[in-house]
């Protein structure tokens, strides 16, 4: 089994940047395609990017095209996304998932399939 650990999570003005890191540990040399959701207070988990495990192929939510950008570096079983142009809108726990099957992660309703999820980093961007 893999375990995860997201980190990078924390206050920032709108118009700032983060840039979340997700570790994993454990069985790391299975090919886990990797994914990040988020779940503002009150709200549903939704998907906000996902890469698969040769960073091939990557895909965004609309939300946050062109302003987010995820991207692996496999030796150090690690997944990042660099977060731009922050707004308040993106104030959510964020989780960093995992699964054999990229599909599994970039499909709608595919996050209550997902193997293996962190335990959250709390981004908080202010007006």
């Amino acid at each position: 089994q893999v375990q995860l650990v997201e980190s990078g999570g924390e206050l920032v003005q709108a118009g700032g940047s983060l840039r979340l890191s997700c570790t994993a540990s454990g069985r790391t040399s299975s090919s886990y395609a990797m994914g990040w959701f988020r779940q503002p207070p009150g709200k549903e988990r939704t998907f906000v990017a996902a890469i698969t495990w040769s960073s091939t192929n990557t895909f965004y939510a609309d939300s946050v095209e062109g302003r987010f950008t995820i991207s692996r570096d496999n030796t150090k079983n690690t997944v990042y996304l660099q977060m731009n142009s922050l707004k308040p809108e993106d104030t959510a726990v964020y989780y960093c998932a995992a699964d054999p099957k990229y599909h599994t992660l970039v499909r709608p309703g595919g996050l209550r399939h997902v193997e293996v999820w962190g335990q959250g980093t709390l981004v908080t961007v202010s007006s």
